[in-house]
């Protein structure tokens, strides 16, 4: 199930969660639903999702590998965050 692609619904209120205050988010995030939207899973929404939970600049930091996932929040070190990540940073 948690490979199943997310429905048009679920996607939407995705696009609406991760809208962000600091622009260099916004930009980076557009760019990965340019790319991903299309093959989104049910387990990468939820990556993002746990994300988007993140402070403005902990996010910028994690982009830009400033700072490693397990130091910015030790919770959000799992395998779906990390992989939306790095699909975040493919982007940059």
């Amino acid at each position: 199930m948690d490979n199943e692609l997310i429905d048009e619904r679920t996607l939407s209120k995705l696009k609406w969660r991760c809208r962000r205050g600091l622009l260099e988010n916004d930009l980076y995030i557009e760019r990965f639903f340019r790319k991903f939207e299309s093959t989104l899973t049910v387990r990468q929404a939820n990556g993002l999702t746990a994300l988007m939970n993140l402070s403005d600049y902990d996010l910028l930091d994690l982009h830009l590998a400033r700072k490693p996932l397990a130091e910015v929040d030790p919770e959000l070190d799992r395998e779906e965050v990390r992989e939306v990540l790095n699909m975040l940073r493919e982007n940059c």
